[in-house]
């Protein structure tokens, strides 16, 4: 009875473009369909959509030049104009109950990673953009996913050494030089993310510079195998 004053009060509204809709959480049909959700095929390592199927297993072109340090990496959805606000409203909006939403999507979307996985660390945010933002994105989406899968958390697995330039409008070179020895397994930490296969979570995949540092800091503090989960990504 208290669901249906509620909803008669503040009825449920789309994610994205606040029409009325039945159930909380979800986006209206217009914007269900332009949201581009990425389903088989793709990459089999990085998860990067294909128009049609070319095989099992298949590579894009980049991962068959050059093999991420990663074992996989999947997302729910293409970045673009239209997923771009679901985003926007966790990250910089103050929409922090989003984060429940996008565990849930998360968990069904890499529901194959979540199987092989002992522990989530999500991508950490320097201290000082913390105290700016007052909440790192990646760590509230990993604490949702971990609660909906029931999949350890470790939310200080890995430490920001040092700050950053901001990624947007880097270059892919310049983007990987900008992070560079940026990121170290917390000292604490490193017993339990030895030999263990880890899951790293972040809001968007971009040219994946930032994944690859966080991954090549897991490995070399001794996981066994690093896979990657992100929310969107940029696909061309």
């Amino acid at each position: 009875m208290l669901s249906a004053i509620l909803n008669f009060l503040f009825p449920p509204q789309c994610l994205i473009c606040n029409t009325v809709v039945p159930t909380n959480g979800t986006l209206c049909l217009t914007c269900w369909q332009q949201v581009a959700f990425i389903t088989e095929p793709y990459c089999e390592c990085c998860g990067h959509p294909f128009d049609f199927s070319i095989g099992k297993d298949a590579l894009c072109a980049e991962c068959l030049r050059e093999r991420p340090p990663y074992g996989r990496a999947r997302a729910v959805f293409r970045y673009n104009e239209h997923s771009r606000a679901l985003i926007l409203k966790l990250k910089y909006a103050d929409q922090l109950h989003l984060a429940a939403v996008y565990g849930t999507w998360l968990g069904n979307f890499g529901k194959e990673l979540v199987a092989v996985s002992d522990m989530i660390v999500p991508v950490p945010m320097h201290y000082w953009r913390f105290i700016g933002r007052r909440y790192n994105q990646a760590a509230l989406l990993g604490r949702a996913l971990s609660k909906h899968c029931q999949l350890p958390l470790l939310p200080d697995g890995l430490k920001r050494i040092r700050a950053t330039q901001p990624q947007p409008g880097l270059t892919r070179k310049q983007r990987l030089e900008n992070v560079k020895g940026a990121f170290i397994v917390h000292p604490r930490h490193a017993g339990t993310i030895k030999g263990k296969t880890v899951l790293l979570i972040d809001d968007v995949m971009t040219t994946s510079a930032t994944l690859h540092e966080c991954t090549q800091a897991l490995l070399k503090a001794g996981a066994m195998q690093v896979n990657v989960l992100t929310l969107a990504k940029k696909a061309g």
